[in-house]
């Protein structure tokens, strides 16, 4: 599998969330995404079953990883995931990610929560993450955030920034310039109303992603 933390390619990685259709994970992956997010979080519009989310797992291939999403869930439920990464996006603390690794070291776990530059330095600390998924919200809400003060961050952090929130492919461009993380992150910014996503939106938004890197190339 490729792994899709290494920071040697210099370009803007992308997940489109929240898939619920094979259908729509096809559209993401030849529109470049880089990961699938699949929702395990019962209170999201874009949960789906376990059933449903290793059938879809199955159906991609390696350069293209699925992203199981949690929330909350016992720690016993994340581990059984069969999938190379998971995200934790509730209120899952630094003693829980570090025991999830003990139990699965070579599982690739990425934490998602609202920004903070408290909330940015401490899971920055923690050794047994991945990536950190910053948003605006608790997730799935489209709300962005200041991206200009975690950009004055960036330079001090270690573990690789994932950029939520808020994000469509108006706006996306400048929030790279902005952060300049290692990848951004979109759910309701690619669909057609809530919980429904949009193949042409889909597409839209990973050219304006291919786009922007293309121009920051010129420019540096």
């Amino acid at each position: 599998m490729i792994d899709p933390f290494d920071l040697n390619e210099p370009r803007t990685r992308i997940k489109i969330c929240g898939i619920t259709t094979a259908e729509m994970a096809f559209v993401a992956v030849d529109a470049g995404a880089d990961a699938i997010g699949l929702m395990l979080a019962e209170q999201s519009p874009r949960c789906i079953s376990w059933e449903q989310a290793e059938a879809i797992a199955e159906l991609l291939d390696d350069d293209c990883p699925p992203v199981a999403v949690f929330c909350d869930h016992p720690i016993e439920r994340v581990e059984r995931w069969p999938g190379p990464v998971v995200q934790l996006h509730g209120d899952e603390d630094p003693e829980y990610v570090i025991e999830l690794h003990r139990r699965r070291p070579e599982l690739l776990i990425t934490k998602g929560f609202m920004f903070s530059i408290e909330a940015v330095q401490k899971w920055d600390r923690c050794e047994a993450l991945h990536a950190m998924l910053v948003d605006g919200s608790a997730g799935g809400h489209g709300e962005a955030f200041n991206h200009n003060e975690l950009g004055v961050l960036m330079p001090q952090l270690e573990t690789p920034v994932i950029l939520a929130g808020g994000l469509n492919s108006e706006n996306v461009a400048e929030a790279i310039a902005r952060v300049r993380p290692f990848a951004v992150d979109v759910s309701s910014g690619v669909e057609s109303e809530r919980g429904v996503k949009d193949a042409d939106k889909i597409r839209s938004f990973c050219q304006a992603v291919e786009d922007t890197d293309d121009v920051l190339r010129e420019e540096a």
